[in-house]
């Protein structure tokens, strides 16, 4: 009996594992639900084995260490489940933070402009700026000389007569996006 005793202890001890990393999951968003059921099974099986009694000392400490663990546990993922509906939780204010900074820099990206002109020098330094960038060195002749360069490679690798270039946002990094004009 206490063999099997320390088997079912063991195993319930990798349960409770399994369902801290579910409530990770949960959490972080890869899960779409809640893991209520695990939990409600693990809660039913300290249940059972509270009213019964465990006369070997070594299991009694190990139940009594494996139910204060899950207890706390408990009350973590119920705060942090009060914090979500409260919507104060900080992950998800990070990642919605995130969201409305990547909106809002998208939105501020100027659309396509022509190379000719000195809109596109002056979009790419404000979208550097914003960025975080170290403006410093950029200079009008420094990126009308890249320009000139990927136009020629492109007119003759297109077939086109003229490129366009716009200035993207792409991971928090400034880059020009070439487009042939026909």
């Amino acid at each position: 009996m206490p063999e099997s005793m320390d088997e079912e202890l063991r195993m319930l001890e990798f349960k409770i594992q399994q369902l801290k990393l579910d409530y990770e999951h949960y959490f972080s968003g890869a899960r779409p639900r809640e893991p209520a059921y695990p939990r409600s099974e693990i809660q039913k099986q300290f249940n059972r084995y509270s009213n019964s009694p465990i006369k070997n000392t070594a299991m009694r400490f190990k139940f009594n260490t494996l139910y204060s663990r899950f207890q706390c546990f408990k009350r973590q993922w119920d705060s942090i489940l009060r914090q979500i509906e409260q919507g104060t939780y900080k992950r998800h204010l990070f990642r919605a933070d995130l969201r409305d900074r990547e909106r809002s820099q998208l939105s501020a990206t100027p659309a396509a402009r022509p190379t000719g002109g000195g809109d596109l020098f002056e979009s790419y330094r404000e979208a550097a700026a914003s960025c975080g960038q170290n403006i410093s060195a950029l200079t009008r002749e420094k990126l009308e000389r890249v320009v000139r360069k990927q136009e020629a490679q492109l007119r003759e690798k297109l077939g086109c007569e003229k490129v366009s270039f716009r200035v993207v946002v792409q991971d928090g990094k400034v880059k020009l996006k070439a487009s042939p004009v026909r």
